[in-house]
């Protein structure tokens, strides 16, 4: 499986939970929908937060950063693509959230999550093997 094979893309229109009094989504929100689609893309993988777990491994964010360009609106209709382009000694994803009318890029973020024993608690330096047969990509 190619690198370009392991995107994902998801639909979302910002509820009015989400925004502050100008109706703009407040930046904290943000992870919510990064979250989302990871959790869309790793489904595609069958390799989501329940079978990482089930395969002994927890998978905790260690970074985060995101350039917010434009604001998300209430109700505007968002797609939120996700790519994985790192996972032989970390699972690192890129964001772009853009306006699905337009195409128009208003975010760019991306976070990087590592491996964890899930009984130890002990940070791995190499992503388990399970990580690269559900990729379908070759192990180091």
């Amino acid at each position: 499986m190619s690198v370009i094979e392991l995107v994902g893309e998801i639909e979302l229109s910002p509820a009015f939970h989400d925004c502050d009094p100008m109706n703009v989504v407040w930046h904290g929100n943000y992870f919510k929908y990064f979250e989302i689609a990871r959790c869309a893309l790793l489904q595609r993988f069958n390799y989501d937060y329940p079978q990482m777990l089930e395969g002994g491994h927890l998978w905790p964010v260690v970074d985060a950063r995101v350039k917010y360009i434009r604001p998300l609106l209430f109700q505007q209709a968002l797609r939120v693509r996700s790519q994985i382009v790192e996972w032989e000694n970390r699972l690192k994803i890129q964001y772009e959230i853009l306006d699905a009318g337009s195409g128009q890029v208003l975010t760019r973020a991306h976070t990087i999550q590592v491996a964890v024993d899930a009984t130890t608690r002990e940070m791995l330096y190499q992503s388990p093997a399970i990580l690269f047969q559900r990729l379908g990509v070759p192990a180091p």
